[in-house]
């Protein structure tokens, strides 16, 4: 097994194509997406179209899913609950049901054991878990509960992986709105060792930020987004 992880693609089009470009010349035999796939980004329809027609699974993001059903939750701060309002006007029909048919998780057999991908927590996308400041027990209970030794979560938008006892957790970080401080699009590769342990590499992308930075001025989007792609982070 081959796996190309992305997530957080964020209706990002340039950092997605670098993406996928990056994992065919690393011969993935499978590519799947773990939400958001849109939300923030310039390019929601163009986005979904490229990976409906490419085949690829997705898990939705809680920003999917709020696009999808406009949804009676609470609304979320700041320019998040704009983008998303913006994103829902760019869509017709045909991306709203891709949204709305997408798969809470998907599950691979691995020979060292099961693994499972979603967004965000295995009960909700929306409610995120640090990886990171988890008790070991957190962890534990999480991979138990979804009957899995290996889980990528998506949500933080840093690569991360952690290991507890014999579980690992993954967090592929985003393609196209990295927060872990470097510009580029995050992927995750994940394979079989010879001993069939499923090992892993991160992969850091550079793309075109001029054409991303420039759509999202376009759209009059808000400004701090550009900032984003640039750096890799939030301005201080």
């Amino acid at each position: 097994m081959r796996l190309g992880i992305i997530a957080e693609i964020h209706a990002n089009l340039p950092a997605l194509e670098a993406a996928l470009e990056a994992l065919r010349k690393e011969g993935v035999e499978q590519v799947l997406a773990v939400g958001d796939i849109v939300g923030y980004g310039p390019h929601p329809r163009q986005v979904i179209r490229r990976l409906d027609r490419e085949g690829i699974p997705c898990v939705p993001g809680a920003a999917d899913l709020r696009v999808a059903y406009a949804l009676p939750a609470p609304p979320r701060e700041g320019i998040a609950e704009t983008t998303i309002i913006w994103t829902r006007e760019q869509l017709g029909q045909r991306e709203l049901h891709f949204l709305r048919n997408l798969r809470s998780r998907h599950r691979y057999d691995t020979p060292g054991g099961r693994l499972m991908a979603f967004h965000g927590s295995p009960e909700d996308p929306e409610n995120k878990i640090d990886l990171n400041e988890a008790h070991p027990q957190e962890i534990l209970k999480m991979l138990d509960s979804i009957r899995s030794r290996y889980a990528v979560v998506a949500g933080k938008h840093i690569p991360f992986r952690r290991v507890v006892h014999k579980g690992v957790v993954f967090d592929p970080g985003s393609v196209g709105l990295s927060l872990g401080g470097e510009p580029g699009a995050d992927v995750l590769i994940l394979e079989d060792d010879i001993h069939g342990e499923v090992i892993h590499r991160f992969l850091k992308l550079p793309y075109d930020y001029g054409q991303v930075t420039f759509d999202l001025a376009a759209w009059e989007l808000p400004e701090v987004l550009a900032e984003v792609v640039r750096q890799g982070r939030f301005p201080q």
